[in-house]
């Protein structure tokens, strides 16, 4: 009688998951669905190289600094973080977001003013600091947002569907690229500290 009594106790907790499992897995399909229909926005997306290292699935095995390192059109980028020293401060850091400004962002500033920026340590760790705010922004935070960065000053964000600015600005070419520790938002104008 136990034995029988268990069996039925076994079936009907079976035929309970066997209903249950469909009905979870479709409360969370949409948002399964959800989370692989977002990802990288914008029209400088078409940039970023289809494959290998530098591409969008690339950059997201590697952190930040690394994942720049391997993109063509942050070059210049990477320059200023290596010559600040930042490239383990972030590469190390958690959860960060980063708004990277394009070779041609750097090209709008005269040579001799940028050239005298890259050979000043001090200034331009503060610039460079002003780009990266210490938590998630996503797409979803940038209309209307406003965020401390890490020099200690604060960044604006608005817009809607795939166009946003920053501090009225700079216009995010190509937002929500994911490296291991970063969301990056790749802009077309320098950002300066306010």
């Amino acid at each position: 009688m136990n034995t029988s009594h268990l069996m039925r106790r076994i079936a009907a907790a079976a035929a309970a998951a066997a209903v249950a499992l469909p009905v979870s897995l479709g409360v969370l399909a949409p948002q399964a669905f959800a989370a692989q229909t977002d990802g990288p926005f914008g029209p400088g997306c078409a940039a970023v190289p289809a494959e290998g290292e530098g591409s969008i699935d690339g950059m997201a095995d590697d952190p930040v600094a690394t994942a720049a390192l391997n993109n063509p059109e942050l070059s210049t980028l990477v320059t200023a973080v290596q010559k600040a020293g930042l490239v383990d401060t972030l590469n190390n850091a958690e959860d960060i977001t980063v708004f990277a400004p394009t070779n041609a962002a750097f090209a709008k500033i005269p040579k001799a003013d940028l050239d005298k920026v890259l050979a000043d340590k001090a200034a331009l760790t503060k610039i460079l600091t002003y780009h990266v705010v210490g938590e998630e922004v996503d797409k979803a935070d940038l209309a209307g947002g406003s965020f401390e960065t890490l020099q200690g000053g604060t960044v604006t964000t608005d817009g809607s569907g795939d166009a946003f600015v920053v501090n009225d600005t700079a216009k995010i070419v190509c937002g929500d690229v994911q490296t291991s520790n970063a969301t990056v938002h790749i802009v077309d104008t320098v950002l300066m500290p306010k």
